[in-house]
């Protein structure tokens, strides 16, 4: 055994360093609240700890890692056909069950991030209402970060799915939870994709402010030190 086998553990000790370094992303989903009963539309935000591994002490929309159990959940409706057929068609996601656990994974984050409930409880659970969720954008963390997720960005208005915006309170995972104008987020720290999300979400609402539900969906990944957009 040579010493390079010995400090890496050979072949396979390569490939291990090399997942470390660069991990897979990991399916994820959040979920873009839009208030609109101002006149001016806004957008829920809240600040992340520092004590998050993942982009501590930034703003972002409520969302987290799709789990394993996110595919059993009940929902009381399911998704419109032009968002499941969307991500249906995405390698990663392949099935309508697939797709749907992406969407209910969103709702599950917003719930234990913010309290704020997207759909019916029965029987003391939670069942999601997915009908007027619509599917806006998907980036690819990329390399360089200590975890990586593959995220799908789905957005609606607060009065199609029943919240009241004077209900969100801050968590343990979210805390500054607050409502802020889609003009008026210059101060606050975001990751780029966030912010470039938002970008995205301001143009759709200027050509239709009722945000069909068949746009075309905007993909961010990286190659190499590039940033690289094409649609789905």
């Amino acid at each position: 055994m040579t010493s390079s086998e010995t400090a890496t553990g050979g072949e396979d000790g390569a490939q291990t360093i090399a997942r470390i370094a660069k991990p897979r992303p990991r399916d994820a989903a959040t979920l873009i609240l839009l208030d609109r009963s101002t006149g001016c539309p806004r957008v829920l935000l809240g600040k992340r700890s520092s004590r998050h591994v993942f982009m501590p002490d930034t703003y972002v929309f409520p969302g987290g890692r799709r789990d394993r159990q996110d595919h059993a959940l009940p929902f009381a409706s399911d998704l419109h056909p032009a968002v499941m057929a969307k991500l249906s068609a995405e390698r990663r996601a392949g099935t309508n069950r697939s797709a749907r656990a992406l969407a209910l994974a969103a709702v599950r984050e917003l719930q234990e991030e913010t309290g704020l409930p997207l759909g019916e409880t029965i029987g003391g659970r939670l069942h999601a209402r997915l009908d007027s969720l619509r599917y806006i954008a998907r980036a690819i963390t990329p390399p360089g970060y200590p975890r990586r997720f593959d995220t799908r960005f789905f957005t609606t208005f607060a009065d199609e799915a029943g919240i009241v915006p004077e209900l969100v309170c801050d968590t343990a995972e979210l805390h500054d939870l607050r409502w802020h104008g889609l003009d008026a987020l210059d101060d606050l720290d975001m990751p780029w994709i966030t912010r470039t999300v938002i970008g995205d979400l301001g143009g759709l609402m200027h050509a239709d402010a009722g945000l069909p539900f068949g746009s075309p969906v905007p993909f961010y990944r990286s190659s190499g030190r590039q940033h690289l957009r094409t649609y789905l």
